[in-house]
């Protein structure tokens, strides 16, 4: 950069003015008080006219400072060095931009303007936002807060001021003091502790059966003894509901031909080109009387949903058309916890807490055959491969992996390392092996019909991953993990855990929501406990769209495979929604 130039013009004659000229030229402006250059001045007679210093450089650092000298950067708030006093109010480099406006000029550090870096200790965070989960109300983060006022909070103020602020631990807390008072007095006064049994020392106090009462126990007693436990775990009996006039058409076709009047190719295997946020709910299935467990879509081409309940009732929708509800599956004596289709959707399994597994007809209705290893089944799975549609895996609660062929009955395979409850089973690679995910917070994944998993995946970070689903072009693995994030596997090889895509904002500790990609592999979708439905942008991982979907837990939410912007979602409400 040039150095700052002062230029002088003067008229006239004489050596004076040459000396004038060579005294003002080495003069520099910067270095000049304003009484140094008072005889520059105009004069008004004479035969001298000369005319003021002109300032014409902008003021700018020179080369040879920038070179050797240090500089502070203006948006940096923390020095690192003492600077002088020269370098603090040293011009900045280059011109000033005289078209800046305020708005240019403020520092900026992303698209929306200037964010801090603030530190927030990670327990006070997470008491703030589940304090606001539950009782709807936090502390503002842009306040002091030393002293607690109603100006103090956000969200619901009225319900702080209330409860007095108190957090979610802090309302813990006493509840547990109030437990403590026994009537044995407190631990702390270790003189007068008579025990936790002492408030049942004073016989008075217990409370006994009346004679009646008494007698009716005796009888309950007696009847359950004379009970066998064979008789007692006998399976229900089985009977189906057919909901519509008639099951076949004047074709002859039952409900499980493909419809095509629906202006959508159900029969193509080729997914949408682009999917879009679902925004509107457009169709209510209301006939569960308790919670909905699972849906499932009919394979291929999507025209039949299938649903297990609480009501241990298992039913069958129309997607499309009048949208009516077709039959009713009656068999389980417990809740029915999962459902599976076969490969053309002509027969499903249904697992339930009464310990059986059970083989439908989806057409009539009939119940094909059970089975049970007098354990609870909590997943169930046909293998999909064309040439063993015969077998089903299905995992239980004494931490086996049970593979039963349909055609005798018997089990053929157990599949015996996990240390907890099978949660899912899920096939990768082509249906060659198969992953599952357990209670003791591991991954496995296993070769078929080879009893020794090859791959074991457990961190000491790992929570357990009560639900999975494989990505629609079968490269990764989507795990619903119980700290309230969505975790990505990969599905071929060496199945790492994909640290870059990870998807939070949701609550769902507790709760096995079902995930589930877009057609195009551009979304996530996933229930909470809250019941919202929350859909991700799979390439950033930002939370796009939340929907307030049910009144209680959205357990599953379900992409039409052919449609753009379709998602069925199921609740402990027990409705089933339709989303466009």
């Amino acid at each position: 950069m040039a150095a700052t130039v002062g230029s002088l013009v003067s008229y006239g004659t004489g050596s004076d003015s040459d000396s004038d000229n060579e005294d003002r030229s080495s003069t520099s402006p910067e270095k000049t008080d304003p009484d140094a250059v008072a005889h520059l001045r105009p004069l008004s007679s004479g035969k001298k006219t000369s005319l003021a210093i002109l300032n014409s450089a902008p003021e700018v650092a020179v080369k040879e400072d920038v070179m050797t000298g240090s500089h502070l950067d203006p948006s940096v708030k923390e020095v690192t060095f003492n600077p002088t006093y020269e370098t603090m109010f040293a011009p900045e480099f280059g011109p000033i931009n005289p078209f800046k406006t305020q708005q240019m000029a403020a520092p900026r550090n992303m698209l929306s303007g200037y964010a801090e870096p603030a530190h927030v200790n990670d327990f006070m965070f997470e008491q703030q936002r589940r304090t606001f989960s539950t009782f709807g109300y936090a502390l503002d983060p842009s306040v002091d807060n030393s002293q607690a006022s109603s100006s103090s909070y956000i969200g619901d103020v009225e319900e702080a001021e209330k409860k007095k602020g108190l957090t979610v631990f802090e309302a813990g807390a006493k509840k547990g003091e109030k437990r403590k008072k026994v009537k044995g007095g407190d631990a702390s006064e270790i003189d007068n502790f008579l025990g936790p049994w002492a408030k049942y020392v004073d016989e008075k106090e217990v409370a006994k059966p009346s004679e009646e009462e008494q007698k009716e126990l005796d009888e309950i007693t007696a009847k359950r003894q004379k009970k066998g436990k064979n008789e007692e775990e006998a399976p229900a009996e089985e009977k189906t509901v057919l909901h519509v006039k008639d099951m076949y058409d004047y074709q002859g076709r039952s409900y499980l031909h493909v419809p095509q009047d629906v202006g959508i190719n159900l029969r193509s295997t080729d997914a949408p080109q682009k999917c879009y946020l679902p925004k509107k709910q457009i169709h209510v299935w209301s006939g569960h009387t308790k919670g909905v467990s699972a849906i499932r879509l009919f394979p291929m081409s999507g025209h039949l949903l299938l649903s297990c309940s609480m009501d241990c009732k298992i039913k069958l929708w129309e997607v499309y058309n009048e949208r009516r509800c077709l039959r009713t599956f009656i068999g389980h004596s417990k809740a029915v916890r999962d459902i599976c289709f076969n490969n053309s959707g002509t027969q499903f399994l249904s697992a339930a807490y009464d310990r059986y597994l059970k083989l439908w007809d989806t057409e009539t209705g009939q119940c094909i055959s059970r089975f049970t290893n007098r354990k609870v089944p909590y997943c169930v799975k046909f293998n999909p491969d064309e040439d063993k549609q015969n077998l089903l895996v299905a995992g239980m609660s004494d931490k086996k992996i049970v593979q039963w062929d349909i055609r005798t009955g018997e089990v053929v395979q157990e599949y015996d390392r996990h240390l907890g409850a099978v949660n899912t089973i899920t096939f990768v690679d082509e249906n060659r092996r198969f992953v599952s995910t357990s209670d003791d917070k591991s991954l496995r994944v296993w070769e078929w019909d080879i009893p020794v998993d090859f791959k074991y995946i457990a961190e000491p970070s790992m929570h357990s991953m009560p639900a999975v689903t494989l990505s629609p072009n079968g490269k990764w693995l989507a795990c619903q993990s119980m700290d309230n994030q969505i975790l990505i596997f990969g599905a071929q090889n060496r199945f790492r855990l994909n640290k870059k895509k990870v998807f939070k904002g949701h609550m769902v500790a507790g709760y096995a929501c079902q995930v589930d990609f877009s057609p195009d592999m551009s979304y996530v979708v996933s229930g909470d406990a809250d019941g919202k439905l929350n859909v991700w942008d799979w390439k950033t991982t930002k939370l796009f769209h939340r929907i307030k979907a049910h009144d209680k837990v959205c357990i599953s939410a379900l992409w039409h495979p052919h449609e753009t912007s379709k998602v069925i979602t199921c609740g402990w409400d027990g409705q089933i929604k339709l989303w466009d």
